[in-house]
């Protein structure tokens, strides 16, 4: 039984070793951005949310993902992308990589193992709404850690 224990306690050190040196943050995906007027798809594990997930009615996460886009605030773009930016700033762990005038990309890191989730916002004039995309790196499950982070920058956004 003592052997369980040390092997269980070696094995968390070793993984939160780790994950303090960057490996398992994972890379960041090629293929980020806004491309044909889409971000990029969700994921194929739920591990991801999209407000976009419904330009892929056949994906096998589409019910996990889905999720809903922010409105403009004031009917007003500069206004919200500085707002959103505002927001994202705020939380310790995110850091925003770039911005433009209608999209801002960023990475959200969680404290302990340094996994890193990717999130991306971008003003879609058809919808006239900043659509979402939050995904994680590494991982087949977020346990709805994305989905979270989504609602809470909502909630923030919101305010005022």
């Amino acid at each position: 039984m003592k052997m369980i224990i040390y092997f269980l306690v070696a094995l968390f050190m070793l993984t939160l070793l780790a994950g303090q040196l960057g490996f398992l943050s994972g890379k960041q995906p090629s293929s980020l951005g806004v491309k044909a007027d889409r971000l990029k798809q969700p994921s194929f594990s739920p591990n991801s949310v999209s407000s976009q997930a419904d330009l892929y009615p056949d994906h096998p996460q589409l019910q996990y993902a889905r999720i809903e886009p922010l409105p403009l605030k004031d009917n007003n773009l500069a206004t919200s992308m500085v707002k959103l930016a505002d927001v994202l700033r705020s939380f310790p762990s995110t850091a925003i990589i770039e911005t433009k005038p209608d999209y801002i990309y960023a990475q959200s890191q969680t404290r302990l193992l340094k996994f890193v989730d990717d999130v991306e916002f971008w003003f879609n004039p058809a919808k006239g709404a900043i659509d979402v995309r939050s995904s994680s790196r590494l991982g087949r499950k977020d346990f709805g850690v994305n989905r979270q982070r989504i609602e809470l920058v909502r909630q923030k956004y919101m305010e005022n």
